[in-house]
């Protein structure tokens, strides 16, 4: 044969159009016959072969198991030419109870676990049997209830679907990956489901709000809760679409938390794997123990130890549910292929409508191949009554003619079927009992056909039919709801401070801006060792859960976490390595405390205010510009406000003068130049004059230590108020040989 007839066979076509529809012929079939189910039985192709496969193979609930090896052979070598891991993988999916609300297979061997559902043993060493609710599909296959197509090489028939007496793609779900598509469809309670098939079948105008009563929303195979809000779930049966949130239960025993109940296909052993990590990173310091105590009779047991009795258990479980898997939220995507053979996204009342006409159609289907054979039957007894009522001609004609079916056709009037039923009669049939039994038979038959005749055409006795089947079904088959739907507000994770113990610490700043933190609060922090060329400079005593702020000479403020900073013990670390400073700033002061405590802050040009700790926090690196530093001024150190009602504050110029006043005269501000502290002249502060020198605070009853080289003086109570005066003005003269003032300090 020639070259030529060959490439005359050859169809031409452009390369964008062959990818296209071979992509498209692809897609479909990923769509269609792999990833998505049918509305009519809930179930994907190989789902579907696997159970067909094994009723084929007499594998009911009541017969031996068999080994799962057999049953894949079959699958893959009759109905499904695809991989055996793959065709095994989705029967096993069939028998994990964890997985599968009512499971379809029943195994026998290791078929995995919920810490690890892939840990199933290979197919060799599994049993397997159908379980009692797979005989919902098969119950009426053989009565011409579906229709029967080619397997993959045309030598046997498979059904296209599966004659399914409960809406399986509720009750079982499915997910699925397709092209351009997939879906997300979660369990159901049956009864709960039947149910509302059978309130649609009294009422069909009933509404997505009647039906929600009946079925209020999913059902997992775990106890854990469904904590979406009835609007969320109210969305997704409108809609199609969503996601339902999940939450594991515990309990309190004996000081432990007990947690009883996971989400679903959420494994204890990663729970305790992301809960180890958290306490290995020192994130979880309440935590003092975890163990695993599940066995045969509590499958999900794990304990959680706090470290006291004082343990906020609620603040604790509240955080393990924002930051692990012990909640979790799942996809709803409700893309089911319908009647029509076209996936589509569909709400909970359009699924449950159509799959009524589906069972509609199947029961319809089911009765009139029953009156086919009822009738076919009655035919033939007719035929069987004429011999016996004729049995000696009939005998007769039978010994003399060698053809005797068309000389009985014609002699008695019957068909070729009531002729060749008499020729296949036994002569043990030919008693005269067997003449009353065929009487018996008719009067039982034409009864059968007349109510399937009256069923058939008549709407209201069809749905009488499909409730009273729904709910012998949901008697059989039936259970209580596992996974109790219960409001929950949303989950928060404990902030970084509150996971972090609250001890005591002191953090010490040297005047090179090197900076730790010692425990404790009766730190010397002068007698720290320093490097060489540097010393002790500040310290501000807090806890270890806090921040330290540092204030610089630019009047800019920068919030260090306490527990960052390294341990006394060392030199410390350059401040300017955790934040970053404007060039040439020095630090002034370090200050720690609560939120509310409050701080004098002032400058040297005699300006200040009091500041709230919680006003001035950031979490910048640069920091958040606070004090306002008039040209030529410096910042002060600051000095803690105890009580703003009672405190007096007090400001020392460099000529010696000192000023007194009521804290309450001093603004409160968040950012700022700040009031008039004492009064500095403005011509002597530009020319370097004259500054003011210190600014304090000085609780009631406390005393006032003024340093002046190597003497201090002692001022408190009436002392302190000979220096007292309006905010603002020059203030009194301190005794002769205090005028020159290095610091004050404020003492029991």
């Amino acid at each position: 044969m020639s070259s030529d007839m060959y490439l005359n066979d050859i169809e031409e076509q452009p390369l964008m159009a062959f990818t296209e529809k071979a992509y498209l012929d692809y897609s479909m079939y990923v769509i269609l016959d792999r990833a998505l189910p049918h509305i009519g039985d809930g179930m994907k192709p190989v789902q579907r072969r696997i159970i067909y496969a094994m009723s084929e193979l007499g594998l009911s609930n009541v017969s031996k198991h068999k080994k799962s090896a057999r049953t894949v052979g079959d699958v893959l070598g009759k109905f499904h030419p695809h991989g055996d891991s793959a065709c095994y993988e989705a029967m096993v999916l069939m028998a994990q109870p964890f997985t599968y609300r009512y499971p379809l297979v029943d195994g026998q061997g290791n078929w995995g676990s919920q810490d690890d559902p892939k840990s199933f043993a290979a197919m060799r060493y599994t049993e397997a049997r159908l379980s009692k609710y797979a005989k919902v599909f098969l119950q009426e296959l053989g009565q011409g209830t579906v229709d029967w197509v080619p397997n993959f090489d045309g030598t046997m028939t498979e059904p296209s679907l599966l004659p399914a007496r409960l809406p399986n793609v509720l009750l079982n779900g499915s997910t699925g990956i397709a092209v351009g598509m997939a879906t997300d469809i979660p369990p159901h309670n049956l009864r709960e489901v039947a149910s509302a098939c059978i309130h649609l079948l009294d009422k069909p105008k009933a509404d997505l709000d009647e039906l929600m009563e009946i079925v209020p929303g999913p059902d997992y195979p775990t106890d854990a809760e469904i904590i979406s809000t009835p609007a969320d779930i109210r969305k997704i049966y409108e809609t199609g679409h969503g996601s339902v949130r999940m939450r594991a239960l515990y309990e309190k025993e004996q000081g432990d938390i007990i947690i009883t109940a996971l989400p679903h296909q959420v494994s204890g052993a990663r729970i305790l794997e992301q809960i180890a990590q958290q306490m290995n990173a020192k994130k979880l310091p309440m935590v003092e123990d975890l163990r695993d105590e599940s066995d045969h009779e509590s499958p999900t047991r794990l304990v959680i130890t706090p470290r006291s009795n004082r343990v906020d258990v609620e603040g604790l479980m509240n955080h393990l549910f924002a930051t692990t898997d012990l909640e979790r939220t799942y996809r709803v995507n409700l893309n089911i292929i319908g009647i029509d053979g076209r996936p589509k996204v569909k709400n909970l009342e359009g699924i449950l409508r159509e799959w009524l006409s589906f069972r509609t159609e199947t029961v319809r289907r089911r009765l009139s191949w029953r009156l086919d054979k009822v009738e076919k039957r009655l035919h033939i007894l007719e035929g069987l009554m004429v011999a016996f009522l004729n049995i000696d001609e009939v005998i007769a004609i039978i010994r003399n003619n060698d053809e005797p079916k068309p000389v009985l056709m014609e002699r008695f009037g019957i068909s070729d079927l009531q002729a060749e039923a008499i020729l296949e009669l036994k002569l043990r049939h030919l008693a005269k009992l067997e003449e009353m039994k065929i009487r018996e038979e008719q009067d039982a038959l034409i009864a059968e056909r007349d109510e399937l005749q009256a069923i058939l055409g008549s709407e209201r006795r069809m749905k009488t039919l499909i409730k009273k089947e729904l709910r012998e079904d949901m008697e059989t088959y039936g259970d209580d709801r596992r996974s109790p739907i219960v409001q929950r507000s949303a989950a928060q994770a404990l902030n970084e401070a509150d996971l972090i113990p609250s001890e005591p610490v002191t953090v010490v700043l040297s005047k090179r801006g090197w900076v730790r933190a010692a425990k404790g609060h009766d730190v010397d922090a002068a007698a720290l060792n320093y490097k060489t060329g540097d010393e002790f400079h500040d310290s501000a005593r807090g806890r270890s859960n806090g921040n330290a702020m540092f204030l610089d000479s630019t009047g800019r403020v920068y919030c260090v976490p306490a527990h960052s900073l390294p341990s006394a013990r060392s030199l410390g670390e350059p401040l300017s390595g955790k934040i970053k400073p404007p060039d040439g700033a020095r630090f002034i002061a370090v200050m720690m405390g609560s939120d509310d405590d409050r701080y004098l802050l002032s400058t040297s040009a005699g300006y200040g205010f009091i500041v709230r700790l919680g006003d001035i926090v950031s979490k910048a690196k640069a920091g958040k510009a606070v004090l306002t530093v008039p040209e030529g001024a410096e910042v002060l150190i600051p000095t803690r406000v105890r009580d703003v009602s009672s405190d007096t504050i007090v400001g020392i110029n460099s000529n010696g003068n000192m000023l007194a006043f009521p804290a309450s005269e001093l603004p409160e501000m968040a950012r700022g130049k700040g009031n008039r502290l004492i009064n500095i002249a403005g011509k002597a502060f530009k020319e370097g004059k004259e500054a003011m020198v210190a600014a304090a605070s000085v609780p009631q009853g406390k005393q006032l230590k003024v340093l002046s080289g190597k003497r201090h003086l002692g001022l408190k109570g009436a002392e302190l108020e000979v220096y007292a005066g309006e905010r603002g003005k020059r203030g009194s003269k301190l005794p002769r040989g205090f005028q020159s003032v290095n610091g004050i300090e404020v003492v029991d």
